[in-house]
C-alpha cells in the first residue's frame, strides 16, 4: 500500500503538470526518465527520491516545498465543505482555472463577481 505522503506528493506533481499544461511525456523528457515512471509517481505507486524531486521541481518551476504544501491539513477533519477534497486533482477544475487566468483582468473580475452571485443564489 502506498504511503500517504507519496500519494500526496504524486497528486501535487500531477496538479502542477496539468496547471502548466505539460504532458507526462514532456516532463519525463525534461527529467530524463520514461513517462511510465511519471505515471507511477503521480499515483503514489513509486516513491520519488529527493534528487528526482529536485529535478521535477526545477522542470516545473516550483520549489521542492510546493509538493508538500497542504500535507499537514490532509487527514484532519473539519467543517464540511461543498468543495471536493481533491479539487486540484480534478482536470476539469484545473482547465477552468487555466481558462479563467487567460481572461483579461477587468473581464476576469466581472466574471468572478458573477460567479459569486450565482453561487450565493444556488
Amino acid at each position: 500500500m502506498a504511503h500517504p505522503v507519496d500519494v500526496h506528493v504524486g497528486k501535487r506533481i500531477r496538479h502542477r503538470r496539468w496547471l502548466i499544461g505539460k504532458t507526462q511525456q514532456q516532463l519525463a523528457e525534461q527529467v530524463g526518465i520514461k513517462f511510465q515512471q511519471i505515471q507511477k509517481y503521480e499515483t503514489g505507486a513509486n516513491r520519488v527520491s529527493a534528487s528526482r524531486l529536485w529535478d521535477i521541481s526545477d522542470a516545473m518551476g516550483v520549489p521542492v516545498s510546493f509538493f508538500f504544501e497542504g500535507l499537514e491539513e490532509e487527514g484532519k477533519t473539519g467543517v464540511s465543505s461543498s468543495v471536493p477534497d481533491d479539487l486540484m486533482g480534478d482536470k476539469e477544475a484545473l482547465d477552468l482555472v487555466r481558462s479563467y487566468y487567460a481572461i483579461p483582468e477587468n473581464q476576469r473580475r466581472r466574471l468572478f463577481e458573477l460567479a459569486r452571485v450565482l453561487s450565493d443564489a444556488a
